[in-house]
């Protein structure tokens, strides 16, 4: 018998699963809310990297019925869980491939998750991802799991792997891995997605790199004190990270290094700035809450920024850099 997955989000990371899931031989069907979406995936206008995925069903998430079995793979933003997790009864095939805490979802019971380092990008409207950034997909338990749980686990990493579109990696523990991605999204994602820019400015423009190693900082102090255990993502652990911003000049050349390889690459926080919603509050908010009467100033101050900018409805602009730079209690940044 095939081997099914219910992929729900039709964006980068969801399009990128289904493609790998595909190759592997799999019967992929994509849930999506968006009828434009669903229209086109129906004609067969899904692509990754210009090439074009076949043989994938598109069901429109009112008239989807959570299979019994099938792996279902939740790659949607986290401000839209709450009702897909309403009518999942059986989260034990829930595998989430997404940035941030949510804290519906934390309190189900599905056994697995999954942290994609790789960029994938597909505009709102599009079937058409492209990955922009290479990187690996970390896939594991994200609490004590049973013999069936763990071969569930397996099985879904070994398609992934035969897919061949990116690394995969099996953690025995997707926790560390998820931590230190929120460290690193929760720098990213608001101040990139606040001035308009893409990642790699953040490492070029003297203001928003002196903005993102202080709140690199601030994210990992924030985990060590909540005693979080963090893993390596990309090619250096977080410890060594911290080591690095920590020593004269050689930040500067940790820039130099990570610069190529961020230009053209952008946070998926940005398409959703002047939007009323972002994922602000599974970022920096989880953050803030992990901290309690820990000293978290920039995290608060980027949180009361992307509200106001998404409250107002304001185009992004670096002047927002400006605002939250002269926001900050003094020596926060020395």
């Amino acid at each position: 018998m095939k081997s099914s997955a219910h992929i729900i989000g039709a964006g980068g990371i969801g399009i990128a699963a289904a493609a790998c899931l595909r190759r592997a031989g799999w019967d992929v069907t994509i849930i999506e809310s968006n009828p434009e979406k669903v229209a086109a995936g129906r004609r067969n206008e899904m692509t990754l990297n210009g090439q074009s995925i076949h043989g994938t069903h598109f069901v429109h998430f009112d008239d989807w019925i959570p299979p019994k079995e099938a792996a279902v793979l939740l790659c949607t933003k986290t401000f839209d869980n709450a009702p897909i997790v309403q009518r999942i009864a059986n989260t034990q095939t829930l595998v989430p491939i997404q940035n941030g805490y949510d804290q519906t979802l934390e309190k189900s019971h599905h056994p697995a998750e999954a942290i994609a380092s790789f960029v994938s990008e597909c505009p709102t409207d599009s079937l058409s991802a492209r990955i922009t950034r290479p990187g690996s997909l970390h896939i594991g338990p994200r609490r004590k799991v049973s013999n069936g749980e763990q071969e569930r686990i397996n099985v879904l990493a070994s398609a992934f792997t035969k897919g061949e579109l990116f690394p995969v990696k099996c953690a025995a523990d997707i926790g560390p891995f998820k931590s230190t991605k929120l460290m690193y999204n929760s720098a990213i994602s608001p101040l990139a997605a606040s001035a308009g820019v893409d990642n790699a400015e953040l490492l070029i423009d003297p203001l928003a790199q002196k903005l993102f190693f202080a709140l690199l900082q601030e994210n990992y102090s924030i985990l060590q004190h909540a005693g979080l255990t963090l893993d390596k993502i990309g090619p250096f652990h977080p410890d060594t990270v911290m080591r690095i911003l920590q020593t004269p000049f050689l930040p500067n050349l940790m820039g130099l290094f990570f610069r190529p390889s961020l230009r053209g690459t952008y946070c998926s926080m940005s398409p959703d700035m002047g939007s009323g919603q972002t994922e602000i509050d599974a970022y920096n908010g989880h953050l803030v809450r992990l901290a309690g009467n820990f000293p978290c100033p920039i995290n608060n101050a980027v949180i009361k920024l992307v509200e106001e900018i998404s409250r107002q409805r304001l185009p992004k602009a670096r002047s927002h850099l400006h605002h939250l730079m002269t926001s900050l209690p003094d020596r926060v940044l020395i």
